[in-house]
């Protein structure tokens, strides 16, 4: 059996009124979007019956499946072209007043075009859906990552690091483009796009960062420190290949898929550049409380890249960051950042 949709391109409502403000223009356009909905669904409703009515006949052998078919068809045709009929009444409306320029004013309001003429103090509004691309393979969202911090060394086990635990921490914001390899399917997808990444170290044990010339390394305050932090700032260019399901919603004039509530699993990997670092110092000194900001480059690295990953569920995803390179340049043992939270694709 055939499945038969209708589309309601343009709708026009005629309401002869003498004055108008910009408070009723807003309830105008609200009661003709709310008119347009209620238009496609009588039509819908009225092509349904009809529908209907024909597989009753076809049911009780008054017909057959051939002619079922082929009243279907007329049915479809005939109300597609009642709908034609009155774009064409709308469109002639529309060209007619502005072609005798008469002195029109036009408001804008998402899919709602309101004219006003001034000559004869009627108000005609004319509300068209906006087209909507049939197929749309790329879309983008804001991306938030925030979690934990820390340094893997080499040659130490991750449970030795100088590092807090739990108490360094960083901060991820971007936009991420998302785009469906294939096609017919939407099995597979490569995300892309850049982030802003803000990682923070907490050495243990009063212990800050000094650079030495040579390279740079943790050394005991003089003083008792409540905070010492070294942040660095990046800006990196991510980019994963996306694998998991998703539901295909189909409408009458383009479908899109989802994963809104689908299991999804990312693996790839990133590459960018330091913005900043500094390091933040809180401490008492005879009896008063002193604040340090240092910034400077501590011998970290300019240049960054590394292998991410997240496996998530909806918008929401389990979420690790490794950088391959190590995080100062000049230290005889390696240390590499390595970042594990929660991201959110907004």
């Amino acid at each position: 059996m055939k499945i038969i949709t209708l589309t309601i391109i343009l709708s026009l409502w005629f309401i002869p009124i003498k004055q108008i403000n910009a408070q009723d223009v807003s309830v105008t356009i609200k009661t003709l979007e709310s008119n347009k909905e209620k238009i496609i669904e009588e039509e819908k409703e009225a092509l349904k019956k009809e529908v209907e009515a024909i597989n009753l006949q076809l049911e009780n052998e008054e017909i057959t499946q051939t002619e079922s078919d082929e009243l279907k068809s007329k049915a479809a045709e005939k109300h597609a072209l009642n709908i034609e009929n009155r774009v064409a009444i709308v469109e002639n409306k529309i060209e007619l007043r502005i072609r005798n320029n008469n002195d029109t004013i036009s408001y804008k309001d998402k899919n709602i075009l309101l004219l006003r003429s001034f000559e004869d103090g009627e108000v005609f509004s004319v509300s068209y859906n906006a087209h909507k691309k049939y197929d749309r393979r790329t879309t983008s969202r804001l991306v938030v990552a925030v979690g934990f911090n820390n340094l893997i060394t080499e040659g130490e086990s991750f449970n030795d690091t100088e590092i807090k635990i739990g108490g360094s921490r960083f901060f991820e914001l971007g936009w991420a483009w998302k785009t469906r390899v294939f096609k017919d399917s939407n099995w597979l997808r490569i995300k892309y796009g850049f982030s802003f990444t803000w990682d923070g170290l907490k050495p243990e044990d009063n212990q800050y960062y000094v650079d030495t010339g040579e390279e740079t390394v943790l050394q005991v305050h003089s003083q008792n420190l409540d905070k010492a932090k070294l942040r660095v700032d990046k800006l990196i260019f991510p980019v994963h290949f996306e694998f998991g399901p998703s539901k295909k919603k189909e409408h009458p004039n383009y479908f899109r898929y989802s994963t809104r509530r689908q299991f999804k699993y990312g693996i790839g990997g990133f590459a960018g550049f330091k913005l900043s670092s500094r390091q933040k110092l809180k401490y008492s000194q005879d009896g008063s409380n002193k604040k340090e900001k240092i910034k400077a480059s501590y011998n970290t690295n300019s240049v960054v890249y590394g292998l991410s990953s997240y496996v998530g569920w909806g918008w929401t995803a389990l979420y690790i960051r490794y950088e391959l390179n190590p995080i100062f340049k000049n230290n005889p043992i390696d240390q590499r950042n390595v970042s594990m939270g929660l991201r959110f694709d907004m």
